[in-house]
């Protein structure tokens, strides 16, 4: 059909958001088979443009910008069409691996409270923000993985929640000085993050390492699609939970920690190695 065309460019627009946007994540995305490499590309385009209204266009309306950002993504989900690129897409795997409709409602609602939100004052509202900007991430990349095998699912649930909880929290931790100097944002509750100390600091890190531990667990069991490409993201943050754990919490509030390219490539070819010779 003549839509087919629209669709590989839409397929390509998504492929380079996400290796325009994130190196370690496209590094890991090459890692996974050819049959689902390009949803998870779709997937990952969605979730960025969204991120990217609420992070970075703060001269614009962002308001306005999400609202009609959300209108075309229902629009696209309903008729399986839209002239986004990224959204025509994500509703083409949204489609294709039956991804329920809470998990992009709990994710966009994520999204706004990005909007306003600047603190999380309790435990409650900080898990409700994670669970809608990062585990239902890592929930739609399952769908993915286990390729509608609804068992599979429920089995590996815990685990890629924990695993998208924890990236996204190494990622609070890297990016603290970004997120408060600029948005003056703060996720985590009872941490006054401009008086970061080394005990809040340890609290965070035991937070996410337990968050590791138990997406770990569950990544093993992945379909042998997936496995490769879910343990190297875990390697990469791992590295750079690493990091964190090393820098004085004073410092981790004055520069961001990255993990550079050729250690990025090193850290491939090692995982490479050792998943191959099954020692993970």
């Amino acid at each position: 059909s003549m839509k087919a065309l629209f669709d590989s460019v839409s397929y390509s627009c998504s492929q380079l958001v996400t290796n325009r946007y994130s190196t370690s994540f496209s590094l890991a995305t090459k890692m996974l088979s050819d049959s689902i490499r390009q949803d998870i590309y779709n997937i990952y385009g969605f979730v960025r443009f969204a991120d990217e209204i609420v992070d970075s266009f703060h001269e614009y309306d962002k308001q306005k910008l999400l609202d009609d950002f959300e209108e075309d993504l229902e629009y696209s989900l309903d008729h399986g069409i839209s002239l986004n690129p990224i959204l025509n897409a994500f509703q083409h795997t949204y489609h294709k691996y039956a991804i329920p409709h809470h998990l992009v409602a709990s994710f966009m609602k994520s999204m706004r409270m990005d909007l306003h939100k600047k603190e999380y004052k309790t435990e409650a509202e900080y898990r409700e923000y994670i669970y809608g900007s990062a585990d239902v991430v890592g929930l739609m990349c399952l769908c993915v993985f286990v390729n509608g095998n609804q068992e599979r699912y429920e089995e590996l649930k815990e685990s890629a929640m924990a695993l998208g909880s924890a990236f996204q929290k190494v990622n609070f931790l890297r990016d603290l000085k970004a997120d408060f100097d600029g948005l003056e944002r703060t996720y985590f509750p009872n941490t006054n993050l401009l008086e970061l100390d080394e005990v809040s600091k340890a609290q965070i890190v035991a937070e996410i390492e337990a968050d590791f531990a138990k997406g770990y667990k569950g990544s093993l069991k992945l379909p042998g699609e997936s496995t490769f490409g879910v343990y190297m993201a875990y390697r990469y943050y791992s590295k750079l939970l690493n990091k964190l754990r090393k820098l004085p919490s004073l410092e981790i509030k004055n520069s961001r920690v990255r993990v550079p390219n050729y250690q990025k490539v090193g850290l491939l070819a090692r995982s490479y190695v050792r998943y191959r010779l099954n020692l993970v």
